[in-house]
């Protein structure tokens, strides 16, 4: 259930955008309606969770490391795993932004006869996710020319070399991240079901966002290699410039496959906010990444703290010496006495 319930939801949504966008007047819904709003839940959710950590105290210094810190000037320390000032942790971000650098180091723990507890390493977790996000970057990319005219160079050239490096004919080319962004997603979907402590752990909002994905990524490929009656790319790219230059407008019956690839990205848009997939911005909040490992050289204060003034026990005792003698409780300095009439 925890993978068939996210499955049958992802058929339904593409299922209710076919059928919909098939009433007269229901395109204006998924072709408008639909993107403006989930676009608005985007970016005020996303907007809603960086706040929301950026506020979150941070008491401890509590940075991730794998790695020898800075200890005697002779001894050798590793600057990634343990930086120790805001330029190494900067490095240690765009390492792990850019690289994926902690999957690289991803390994596996087995018994061996003896018995005799290894570790191996097992990178090809860190090979498909490197294939899936650089992918789908490039897909996103691509995606822009259909939403600005003119189109700048570098999309084209961009789009020129991901289509035509396989036929140079554009009509038939066919885009090599297209088969690689699907192989990605289907290698991350095949290790929950087949790796059994990942099968384990793995909950309903684990399966949902990979079927989204692919849901996305299936109809746009049906759209541009399989399904391409009615799909007037002409009329695409007016709604879509009309939608970035918020003057939307449907000059021409378009086919359901494009509302349907419309309404699953809207969809994403909408849930992203509110899943795991918002590590996209996490990596840039969490105090375990953006720490430097320097609490043996300064004092880290929370910049959070309430501001409480220091209340000695003099002070105290000073404030409430006279009614603390008066119910019988020891004072280090007595009353004075009182002068006589």
């Amino acid at each position: 259930m925890k993978y068939l319930f996210p499955l049958v939801a992802v058929i339904v949504l593409a299922r209710i955008a076919w059928v919909g966008s098939t009433i007269p007047g229901m395109q204006n819904v998924f072709g408008i309606d639909v993107p403006y709003a989930a676009l608005i839940l985007f970016i005020g959710g996303f907007c809603w969770r960086v706040v929301y950590w950026a506020k979150s105290p941070v008491p401890f210094k509590i940075p991730t490391t794998c790695g020898q810190g800075y200890s005697m000037p002779w001894i050798k320390r590793n600057k990634l795993e343990a930086p120790k000032n805001t330029t190494e942790v900067i490095g240690r971000l765009f390492m792990e932004i850019v690289f994926f650098r902690s999957l690289w180091r991803n390994t596996k723990a087995s018994m061996q006869p003896g018995p005799v507890l290894t570790y191996r390493s097992t990178r090809w977790l860190w090979l498909f996710g490197i294939v899936f996000h650089y992918s789908m970057l490039i897909i996103l990319l691509r995606h822009l020319r259909l939403f600005v005219e003119p189109v700048p160079f570098l999309i084209s050239a961009l789009d020129a070399f991901d289509g035509l490096a396989l036929n140079p004919t554009p009509e038939l080319s066919l885009y090599v991240t297209d088969g690689l962004i699907l192989l990605g997603l289907l290698a991350l979907l095949l290790r929950r079901f087949l790796l059994r402590p990942v099968r384990y752990i793995s909950l309903v909002n684990d399966y949902f966002p990979l079927f989204l994905l692919i849901g996305i990524a299936v109809s746009g490929i049906s759209m541009r290699y399989f399904l391409r009656s009615g799909v007037d790319i002409i009329a695409i790219k007016q709604l879509l410039v009309g939608l970035a230059t918020f003057k939307p407008e449907i000059t021409t019956e378009i086919a359901p496959i494009f509302y349907t690839h419309l309404f699953l990205v809207s969809c994403l848009l909408a849930y992203f906010p509110f899943s795991k997939l918002m590590h996209m911005g996490g990596v840039f909040m969490s105090p375990t990444r953006d720490m430097a490992n320097d609490s043996r050289m300064k004092r880290h204060i929370n910049p959070w703290n309430p501001d409480i003034k220091p209340h000695s026990y003099a002070s105290y005792e000073d404030e409430f010496r006279e009614d603390m003698v008066e119910q019988g409780i020891p004072v280090d300095k007595e009353l004075p006495e009182k002068a006589e009439d």
